[in-house]
């Protein structure tokens, strides 16, 4: 069984600190201090491994500025192989890449919770996105895969599938998502700690609107995140559609204490993504560079650098349409399902995997798999007994 991580803070012991005014006291009251102090920063030191890492969806755009780097400084590029035969590929699915699927690509983006560049298993993917890619229009469709969803771990044991990067790394959680999906995905990137906050530093920030209800989370996290980079922070003080920094916007990515919880955290993940391919956009050649320097030693991936310099010469071309969560609002629940905790429940595997091949390939008459519709089953087997009628 996948083990259980909690990914909440108190907001009493993780606020933003206030500056001593400076007058004397007692030996005792500065105990007391130097003792909030170090409460502080062992919170801090908690939360790090609670911060989830998002550079994974700046997608084509970054990746594409990562591997000018490596051509420009000849310089390694964290590429690993997975072998063919060792990707699950559903039957249905190899029929359809000649049909339906012909002329995307499809590329998973995992964010992992390591701050020690642990990025090939034994780590949560928390943040799982699929960029399907139109080859002939540079349309690019994104999915969050949240990170929750009950799921076959590829290996016939179900749970939260962020746990299948946990076990396998980045083959077992390709595997999963073609498993359950009818996906056919063979590339991923993933990345880890620090990268976000640089690169939207590098790139001169991006354009986020801040509600009164984020405010206060934002620059908790922040604080949270600054105590592990070792960095000074500014907190947001205004609501609004305003630029933010590095920090700022990760902090933003972090939110999951409003309305819509993790649904919401992953739409806020996806906006910054959105804010961050439009600044590469603006970015000159120089501009790229720098924020590849930043993410470099931060990303591992399957991708060959030919294909992605070929991605690069185009990379003018591509924009982001469409963007949306799986499983669909109307067709899931949430409930604790026995050991294995909260989870999201597709009430119907099967009929989200016809939304996604719509969604993504415009695909209205899409019929999964059997092996898809076994995985429906079994989901349904295992879960119904714990859900809210």
């Amino acid at each position: 069984m996948a083990k259980r991580y909690s990914d909440e803070y108190d907001e009493d012991e993780v606020r933003p600190r206030k500056k001593s005014s400076g007058k004397g006291g007692s030996s005792s009251r500065k105990k007391s201090s130097g003792k909030k102090k170090s409460s502080r920063r062992a919170q801090a030191k908690k939360q790090r491994r609670r911060i989830i890492l998002f550079v994974a969806e700046i997608m084509v755009l970054m990746i594409a500025a990562v591997v000018l780097y490596g051509t420009l400084a000849a310089t390694k590029t964290g590429k690993t192989v997975i072998e063919e035969d060792d990707i699950i590929i559903n039957p249905t699915v190899q029929e359809a890449q000649e049909t339906t699927m012909k002329g995307y690509r499809n590329i998973a983006l995992f964010g992992v919770d390591s701050t020690t560049g642990a990025l090939t298993k034994n780590t949560r993917s928390d943040t799982i996105m699929i960029a399907s890619i139109n080859q002939d229009t540079g349309e690019c469709k994104l999915v969050s895969v949240y990170r929750d969803t009950y799921l076959n771990l590829s290996n016939d044991s179900y749970n939260k599938c962020n746990a299948a990067y946990a076990k396998g790394g980045p083959e077992q959680a390709i595997n999963m998502l073609n498993m359950n999906l009818d996906m056919n995905i063979t590339d991923f990137v993933t990345v880890g700690f620090a990268g976000l906050t640089d690169s939207i530093d590098a790139l001169g920030g991006v354009m986020i609107d801040v509600d009164d209800s984020e405010i206060s989370h934002l620059n908790n996290y922040q604080l949270c995140i600054a105590e592990d980079l070792k960095r000074s922070y500014t907190p947001v003080k205004e609501t609004g559609y305003q630029l933010l920094d590095g920090l700022q916007a990760t902090g933003y990515c972090r939110i999951r204490y409003t309305a819509g919880d993790d649904f919401k955290r992953a739409e806020r993940q996806r906006e910054v993504l959105l804010a961050v391919a439009d600044q590469a956009k603006k970015a000159n050649l120089t501009t790229l560079t720098e924020t590849a320097n930043n993410v470099f030693d931060e990303v591992y991936t399957s991708l060959d650098l030919s294909e992605i310099v070929d991605m690069l010469g185009n990379v003018g071309n591509y924009y982001i349409s469409e963007h949306s969560g799986f499983p669909q609002e109307d067709m899931r629940a949430t409930g604790t399902i026995g050991s294995k905790g909260s989870c999201v429940v597709p009430l119907s595997l099967e009929d989200n995997v016809k939304w996604l091949h719509q969604f993504l390939f415009d695909d209205n008459d899409y019929e999964p798999s059997s092996t898809v519709k076994e995985c429906s089953e079994k989901i349904y087997e295992e879960t119904n007994g714990y859900l809210k009628k």
